[in-house]
């Protein structure tokens, strides 16, 4: 009733009816091009510089006129830019008067320097003519038709009116694509001298300027997709960075202040004597917000001016000249080896670039469900969800949409895409496979075109084929391409038989009468398409990289990828694998950082992997962990519960023991530490075959540790247990409320706000009572 009572106030006073009947309200300018060609989902009609506000018909048909010419414009322009890469050019001569061949012109805008004066005034004859023939305005004057040009091309002219519909509506979209790739196109080409962009020949962009910046890092690089320092202005850039600095150190600070009383708990005594709010008493996460009293955002609000104002505002540019130097050293960023330095202070950077994203993924989980861990099976009204029982949806992803496509719960939409996925998967399993067969079964025999004497073993495997195929090979291409939509009737998959990727005919591998037998083929054509989709552009890659489709890796020995093959760590199956490209730069110096790193990570993990498995197993220790503090083995509790019983001297001890590892060996550049041996001959064996398996076995098992010991740490922290058992995290405020009325099917308890995220009784009662009476 409250959003009932709402919705009506809204409808009355928008239509002069309680029921606002959309259909009462005809004269807004907001209906009057509803239905026009153009108007596709999952925009609709979309003018967000209202030109059409004023409900004008003729000019809507004016810019409509003018849009889709643009777009055929561009669409001939986009295809021009491609096909001479593709196919090459013409032989013979554009110019025979002034020998000017068809080779000699370059493709994209330097092109434009090449083209003689008579050159130009046949192009803007032509324009002339196109728009003279066809009486310029008549498709708005004379035919009411905005694009109807006096002729029918034949893949858009159609007797039945609805197909003729979507294929206008098609060339619309198509064109505003054009639109788009051709501004592209000119944008690159202007850039770097090619359409496709080559970023090595524009040293002189002001791009370029901050490529040496701290915080620019493999494997992005300089990254500003806004642009923000296209005008080259070193100041405006410090004064960015100082505010990312900045903005790192609070989230890191925020991201560390959600984890910590996870983990640890939380102080004793109170925050606020006066008003007698004890630390327990403060929630975890967004609901803490309500319960700091009036003097608590005082005393942060002086804290961060006293922060401020100390350092002097802005000093860190305009006096030390450093973003971020806030004139104090703190131990573990300051040094005196400058490329020490560096490399802290880009660690910095980096961890506060990825502190930026986990703060604001834990605000997000946390307004939705209550918990910065943000539990999925709590909403379940997500029109994300609206598709999880749809062929396609398979382990281990599930439903899988991180672009959020479908998140307005359009069915018609998400068969059209699914329609689109089955046709191009097919497309890409037919052309992997004709990448495989040659290379197996050999060529036919005889001629492909007998009148040009090309015999099919011409023809080379893989992307250098497309230069052989004559003219008449790509026309009887498009034409078979075009027969199968026309005779599978375009989009009557889903129009007719309600069935994405039914074109009509039953492949005898995928049909049959057992509807379970026939959806478990269909779910493999979908994902046997989806494995060809990645196949083939990996094939087109590989192909273009090294010339075989096979990629032959032994033909692309100048790889920086190639550096580090032989290292310890590179085993079986996955060989050496770097997918995020740190090693991309072929840095010797960089890759022993990161080993040296992974090993002693590795090691910590390894360590840690048992402690937690140890005590489950044999037991705990007899006696006194500190008989100062009266605290015996037995009353520690294994996983992370143990660590809020550690004594501040068993913290001291844990840090001085850490540093004393760090500080007893010189870990300098070549020296026998810095490859992660300390001298502790536990590994070691004198045949260097048996000596290099067990250092190999170290790096694979302290790589399994980590990965066992963060899946330890999220079941201990979610359950109580590192085992994980949900039935044991009883006092998770997410089901302190589980059985109170109001909690029904399908939605279930349902708090995306989080107001019962504190888990306090009272304020639950004192919403419910207000939740009734409003309702009442």
């Amino acid at each position: 009733a409250m959003m009932a009572i709402i919705g009506m106030f809204f409808q009355d006073g928008l239509t002069g009816s309680a029921w606002g009947d959309w259909a009462n309200y005809t004269a807004s300018p907001l209906r009057a091009f509803e239905n026009e060609l153009g108007v596709q989902a999952p925009l609709g009609f979309w003018d967000p510089a209202g030109f059409t506000a004023d409900g004008d018909v003729y000019s809507f048909k004016r810019r409509r006129s003018v849009e889709i010419k643009h777009g055929r414009i561009c669409m001939l322009a986009t295809m021009g830019y491609i096909t001479p890469e593709i196919t090459g050019k013409f032989g013979g001569y554009l110019s025979p008067s002034e020998k000017l061949a068809f080779a000699d012109i370059p493709n994209g805008l330097a092109a434009l320097g090449k083209v003689p004066f008579l050159g130009w005034i046949q192009i803007a004859g032509y324009m002339g003519f196109t728009e003279i023939q066809a009486r310029y305005d008549a498709d708005i004057n004379e035919r009411n038709e905005p694009g109807n040009m006096g002729w029918k091309p034949p893949l858009l002219s159609g007797g039945d009116p609805e197909t003729r519909t979507r294929r206008l509506n098609a060339e619309i979209a198509n064109g505003r694509l054009a639109m788009m790739a051709i501004i592209g196109m000119f944008f690159q080409d202007g850039l770097t001298g090619s359409a496709w962009g080559d970023w090595a020949n524009y040293t002189a962009s002001p791009l370029r300027a901050f490529e040496n910046e701290l915080g620019v890092q493999a494997p992005l690089g300089f990254w500003d997709p806004a642009g923000f320092t296209a005008d080259g202005d070193v100041y405006s850039f410090k004064r960015r960075r100082s505010v990312e600095i900045k903005h790192g150190r609070i989230c890191m600070l925020a991201t560390m202040g959600y984890i910590t009383p996870e983990i640890t708990g939380k102080f004793g005594g109170y925050l606020s004597p006066s008003e007698k709010l004890a630390f327990a008493d403060i929630p975890n996460g967004l609901a803490a917000l309500g319960k700091v009293p009036f003097l608590g955002w005082i005393q942060i609000a002086g804290y961060m001016g006293f922060t401020e104002i100390q350092a002097r505002y802005d000093a860190d540019i305009n006096e030390r000249n450093e973003p971020g130097n806030m004139g104090w050293k703190p131990p573990l960023l300051s040094g005196g080896d400058p490329e020490t330095r560096t490399r802290r202070l880009n660690a910095e950077i980096a961890n506060g670039r990825l502190a930026m994203m986990a703060i604001i993924g834990m605000f997000f989980q946390d307004g939705l469900t209550g918990s910065a861990w943000g539990d999925w099976a709590n909403y379940t009204a997500s029109p994300l969800r609206a598709f999880e029982n749809e062929l396609g949806v398979q382990a281990p992803l599930g439903f899988w949409d991180p672009a959020g496509f479908t998140a307005d719960g359009d069915v018609y939409s998400f068969k059209r895409r699914r329609s689109v996925e089955i046709k191009h998967g097919r497309i890409c399993m037919l052309a992997t496979m004709g990448y495989i067969t040659p290379e197996i079964t050999g060529k036919f025999g005889g001629y492909l075109s007998p009148s040009e004497k090309l015999a099919f073993a011409d023809i080379p495997n893989g992307l250098a084929a497309l230069g052989k195929v004559p003219f008449l090979g790509w026309i009887q291409i498009a034409g078979y391409a075009g027969f199968t939509e026309i005779q599978a009737r375009y989009d009557a998959d889903i129009n007719e038989r309600n069935e994405p990727g039914n074109m009509g005919w039953k492949p005898p591998l995928l049909s049959t009468s057992d509807p379970e037998t026939r959806t478990r083929r269909l779910n493999a054509e979908i994902a046997n398409g989806r494995l060809a989709m990645m196949a083939i552009i990996g094939m087109f890659f590989q192909d273009g990289l090294t010339g075989s489709a096979w990629g032959d890796w032994a033909n692309y020995t100048a790889s920086p990828l190639r550096a580090f093959e032989s290292e310890l760590g590179v085993q079986a199956p996955v060989g050496f694998w770097d997918p995020a490209g740190f090693t991309a730069d072929g840095s010797t110096e960089n890759f022993a950082r990161r080993r040296q790193t992974e090993l002693k990570h590795g090691r910590v993990s390894m360590l840690a992997t048992m402690g937690y498995i140890t005590p489950e197993i044999t037991g705990k220790l007899p006696g006194y962990l500190s008989p100062s503090a009266g605290l015996k083995f037995a009353d520690v509790p294994n996983g992370l519960a143990a660590i809020s019983k550690v004594p501040a001297a068993g913290w001291a001890q844990i840090v001085a023991y850490g540093a004393f590892c760090e500080l007893s060996q010189d870990q300098s550049k070549g020296t026998p530490a810095a490859a992660g041996d300390f001298g502790f001959k536990v590994l070691t064996s004198s045949d260097p075959a048996e000596k290099t398996k067990k250092l190999a076995a170290e790096i694979a098992n302290g790589r399994l540790a980590m990965m066992a010991i963060i899946g330890m740490f999220f079941q201990d922290g979610l359950t109580g247990s590192a085992w994980g058992d949900w039935a044991n995290y009883t006092a998770s405020p997410l089901r302190a409320f589980e059985s109170e009325l109001g909690v029904q099917a399908p939605v279930g308890f349902w708090d995306p706000a989080g107001f019962t995220a504190d888990g306090s009784t009272e304020n639950f009662a004192r919403r419910r009572q207000t939740e009734l009476k409003h309702g009442r």
